[in-house]
C-alpha cells in the first residue's frame, strides 16, 4: 500500500546508503504486506469463531429461526466478482513479472471495476434482508459478515486502484522504454507494492470462498 515517493540522487548519500535503503523500504512492503494479511486473519477468524459458536450453542433455538438465509442470489454475485478481482490481480502481476504493463493495468482496472460493483451490491444486499440485525444468532453474524465485506471491498478497491495509477504515473514521469521494469528506486518499489496487493487480493477471495459457504450455502 505504499504510495511513498522514492528521492533518489541525494547528494549527502553514496550508492551504498541509497541501496541499503531501497532494500529496507522493499523489505517493509513485503513484510508489512504479509503483516497486514496475519491482521485481516486474525478480525476474520473472531468471525469465524462467533459463527460457529453460536450455531453449535443455539441457545433458546434462536441460531436460525425458520432456516433464514440472506439473499442468494445477491451472494452468489458478490462472490463471483470478488473471485474474478482476485484473478484479475493475480493475472495481472504474473503479465508484470513477464514485462507487459499494459496488460497488467487492463487487468488492474477491470478489477477495480468489478470490486466496484461487489461493493454496490453489497451494500445493496443490506437492504433486501428477510430479518432483522439480532434477531437470531445468524442474523447478527451476518451484519458483521456484511460490515467487514464492505471494509475489505473498499480496501482492496482503493490498493488495486492506487497500485495502477502509480504504475501509470512513472511511466510518464521516468524517461525510458518501459521505466517501471528499470532499477530506478520508485520503479522497484512499484514492485513490491504490485506483489504485495496481488497477494492480499488473493487471501480475500480464498477467506471469501469460506465466508461465502457458510453464509449462504450451509
Amino acid at each position: 500500500m505504499s504510495n511513498s515517493v522514492i528521492q533518489s540522487g541525494t547528494p549527502s548519500q553514496s550508492p551504498e546508503e541509497r541501496e541499503y535503503e531501497m532494500r529496507a523500504l522493499i523489505s517493509s512492503i513485503w513484510t508489512g504486506g504479509r503483516l497486514f494479511i496475519g491482521i485481516y486473519t486474525f478480525m476474520l477468524a473472531s468471525l469465524v469463531f462467533s459463527y460457529f459458536y453460536l450455531r453449535s450453542s443455539n441457545s433458546g433455538q434462536l441460531w436460525r429461526p425458520d432456516h433464514v438465509t440472506a439473499p442468494r442470489g445477491f451472494g452468489f454475485a458478490i462472490f463471483g466478482l470478488t473471485l474474478v478481482t482476485g484473478l484479475l490481480a493475480y493475472v495481472g502481476r504474473k503479465r508484470l513479472v513477464k514485462g507487459s504493463f499494459m496488460d497488467f493495468s487492463v487487468a488492474a482496472w477491470f478489477g477495480v471495476g468489478t470490486s466496484l460493483i461487489a461493493l454496490v451490491l453489497q451494500i445493496v444486499e443490506l437492504s433486501h434482508l428477510s430479518f432483522w440485525p439480532g434477531s437470531s444468532g445468524y442474523a447478527s453474524t451476518f451484519i458483521g459478515f456484511s460490515v467487514m465485506n464492505i471494509m475489505s471491498l473498499v480496501i482492496s478497491t482503493y490498493w488495486l486502484e492506487t497500485t495502477v495509477a502509480r504504475g501509470m504515473r512513472i511511466r510518464k514521469e521516468l524517461s525510458g522504454e518501459n521505466p517501471e521494469f528499470t532499477s530506478h528506486p520508485r520503479a522497484r518499489a512499484f514492485r513490491a507494492d504490485v506483489a504485495a496487493m496481488s497477494y492480499f487480493l488473493v487471501f480475500l477471495t480464498l477467506a471469501g470462498a469460506l465466508l461465502f459457504a457458510m453464509f449462504y450455502l450451509m
